[in-house]
């Protein structure tokens, strides 16, 4: 059973977005070229959807500002601008992305004591979103991750699919992914590299 994880295509995360990745949107129409490819038994969707008051937007802290690094949690947080606020056009798909063909859409990032960037758990480690035992279930065997941003959200979703499916092949689909800095792109592949997840591009699978 091969999976894709499709992280974060929101509005959010594309231009225009509260919380914009530069070349969001490119990465649109190669994530519907995987989907469409026929090379998939199951794709599943996470999606950011934080209530209005999240602690770790800036806003909801006195005196930070946006990108500052603060506390959320008794753990250190980056503060971020608000975004993908739960029923705002900020929080849905891009319009383009072919949800119609999602099986699952995994929602994350909705308790306002804690961030979560990655789609299984939140950064705290204390709450599993339960993508784990769904795809366990489905007895999934093969995980393609790609979406927004590669440093962060897909970062930390890749590495817990390695943790939380042991004998999963994993692999990261780069071309497909869109991340904040070249610094923190660089560094996320080499941890996901370093923890034997195989790094690709949709070329390899549409082969």
């Amino acid at each position: 059973m091969k999976a894709l994880l499709l992280v974060d295509i929101q509005n959010g995360f594309c231009p225009g977005g509260n919380l914009a990745v530069e070349g969001g949107h490119e990465i649109v129409p190669i994530a519907n070229a995987l989907i469409a490819s026929g090379r998939y038994d199951l794709v599943v969707a996470s999606q950011d959807w934080h209530p209005a008051n999240h602690g770790s937007f800036a806003s909801q802290h006195e005196g930070k500002n946006v990108f500052e690094l603060g506390e959320l949690g008794g753990q250190p947080q980056m503060m971020w601008p608000d975004h993908c606020v739960q029923g705002t056009a900020d929080a849905e798909f891009h319009p383009d992305l072919d949800n119609a063909k999602i099986d699952l859409v995994q929602r994350k990032g909705e308790n306002p004591l804690v961030d979560s960037y990655s789609a299984f758990r939140d950064n705290a480690g204390d709450a599993l979103t339960g993508l784990d035992g769904y795809l366990r279930d489905k007895r999934v065997t093969e995980l393609d991750v790609c979406g927004l941003a590669t440093d962060y959200c897909v970062r930390f979703s890749v590495e817990d699919a390695v943790e939380f499916l042991p004998g999963v092949k994993v692999r990261f689909v780069e071309d497909a992914s869109r991340g904040i800095t070249a610094e923190g792109i660089a560094q996320a592949i080499a941890s996901m590299r370093a923890k034997g997840v195989d790094v690709i591009n949709s070329a390899d699978i549409m082969r």
